[in-house]
């Protein structure tokens, strides 16, 4: 009979190679991106300059070192003094120089005394050499009234507070050292003369032609001023002369620091805290 043969014909599954099935990895969604600004609408006329501020370039803006300054010895002993004067209790002889007086009559006094300034070196050079000249030609006159000016000088002052010859008395506030002038306003009410506190020893001695000038003495006015004068040594003998029992009490200086302030308002609160523990 006939013979037959077997083959086994292999099927695609077994003749190919089993593969892998790799998940692919999702790759991150990008950041968000912020929405860019609408761009500003330059002027083409207008041409940018950024400044550049490093070594050879531009100039520095102008900043406050005041802090980093080392001030010299004069403007550091003020300051301190300045802040001792607030910190330490002042006596009342020393405290009533920080009661000055008021702006609007100062203003009006320092009009009146200016009228009545004394002639500088100059204006005496002039007048002396004119007299000089007269006397030379043969036209010698007899010598006029005194002129009416302001008097200084501490002395003479005091003199004249004395002889109570003075109208009204201007004393610095800021004379140094202060016991130059510290009798001064006891004198002044002992012997009812007018007197007044004002700012400034350069300020009144402006008035005499001199750097610094401690006390003032109005001696006389003419006679379309004297109502003037006299309502102003009213004003300062209602506000210095009569005031003399409260000058007496009033102390000045104790105002403390900032940090103290802060430090004695803590211990104020916990003090009052347990305070309130122990009550309830």
């Amino acid at each position: 009979g006939a013979t037959f043969l077997a083959f086994s014909v292999p099927s695609s599954a077994a003749r190919m190679p089993k593969v892998k099935k790799v998940k692919a990895k999702k790759v991150a969604p990008a950041p968000f991106k912020a929405q860019s600004k609408s761009s500003k609408k330059t002027n083409p006329l207008i041409e940018k300059r950024p400044k550049n501020f490093s070594v050879g370039g531009d100039i520095q803006p102008k900043r406050d070192l005041s802090r980093f300054v080392v001030w010299p010895k004069y403007i550091r002993l003020q300051r301190q003094k300045k802040t001792l004067l607030k910190r330490l209790k002042v006596p009342p002889v020393i405290n009533q120089f920080t009661q000055t007086l008021d702006r609007g009559t100062a203003k009006q006094l320092f009009k009146l005394a200016h009228k009545y300034r004394p002639e500088t070196k100059a204006e005496k050079k002039i007048r002396l050499k004119e007299a000089a000249q007269k006397k030379s030609d043969g036209k010698e006159q007899g010598a006029g009234k005194k002129p009416v000016v302001l008097k200084y000088g501490i002395n003479h002052v005091t003199s004249l507070i004395e002889q109570k010859k003075a109208q009204l008395v201007m004393i610095a506030h800021d004379v140094d050292p202060i016991e130059i002038v510290i009798w001064m306003p006891a004198l002044c009410r002992k012997m009812g003369v007018p007197y007044c506190i004002v700012k400034g020893k350069a300020r009144l001695g402006k008035l005499v032609h001199k750097k610094t000038a401690t006390a003032v003495a109005i001696v006389g006015v003419k006679s379309e001023d004297k109502s003037s004068l006299n309502n102003i040594a009213e004003s300062c003998k209602t506000n210095f002369n009569d005031r003399g029992d409260e000058i007496r009490k009033h102390w000045g200086g104790g105002v403390m620091g900032a940090k103290t302030n802060a430090r004695v308002a803590r211990q104020e609160r916990i003090r009052a805290r347990e305070q309130a523990q122990r009550m309830g």
